[in-house]
């Protein structure tokens, strides 16, 4: 089996933490917006694939500056990755986004990721 692609392990996470109604957003040093990930069990689960081919791929990820493991959060995104994932939120998922975060806050966190 072949590696997950951050473009569809990033495109997974959001599927799950829409479907989950579940989207933590924290800002670290001030600005930095982050976005928590799911577990890399919950990942694998998702997308039927066995689980050391998500971690290596979220390895990728991590060496790409895409996320970092944050302490007692798990995988969260980096600057980058934030603007990716509310790039997904914003072009490919906007209503299921806006059902969730609300349309005030979704284009507020496009400002601040741009």
């Amino acid at each position: 089996m072949a590696d997950h692609s951050s473009e569809e392990l990033f495109d997974a996470t959001l599927r799950i933490l829409l479907l989950e109604r579940s989207i933590v957003v924290t800002f670290d040093n001030g600005s930095n917006l982050r976005i928590r990930f799911p577990t890399t069990r919950r990942i694998a689960e998702f997308l039927a694939t066995p689980h050391y081919l998500v971690l290596r791929s979220c390895a990728q990820m991590e060496v790409e500056g895409m996320v970092t493991k944050a302490e007692r959060a798990g995988i969260v995104t980096t600057h980058k990755g934030s603007r990716k994932m509310i790039e997904l939120m914003q072009d490919r998922y906007r209503l299921e986004s806006e059902a969730v975060l609300g349309t005030a806050i979704l284009d507020e966190l496009g400002k601040i990721t741009a």
